[in-house]
């Protein structure tokens, strides 16, 4: 299974895995007006994959044959306050 990986010039580590090249057709239109002119990084094929960087495998498969694509988000921030006082309270 061939995917086609765009990145966002808009979102930081956002990126859009598509089946073919250039074909949008499956992508909301809001989407891809938030995402901006989509820039091509690469063209991977997850068959010959045992996992991705910023992606779990099985999903981004499963979101592209469901829908036709699949967007990875960055991963949210850290809450070192949150863990913070996690820490205390172990304490």
């Amino acid at each position: 299974m061939l995917t086609v990986i765009y990145k966002s010039p808009r979102k930081d580590q956002t990126y859009l895995y598509l089946h073919k090249r250039d074909d949008f057709s499956s992508v909301p239109k809001p989407l891809l007006e938030t995402f901006g002119k989509p820039q091509l990084v690469t063209v991977l094929d997850l068959a010959r994959r045992t996992h991705l960087a910023g992606a779990e495998l099985e999903k981004v498969k499963t979101m592209l044959k469901e829908q036709g694509y699949y967007l990875q988000l960055p991963p949210p921030p850290e809450d070192l306050l949150a863990e913070h006082k996690d820490w205390l309270a172990k304490d």
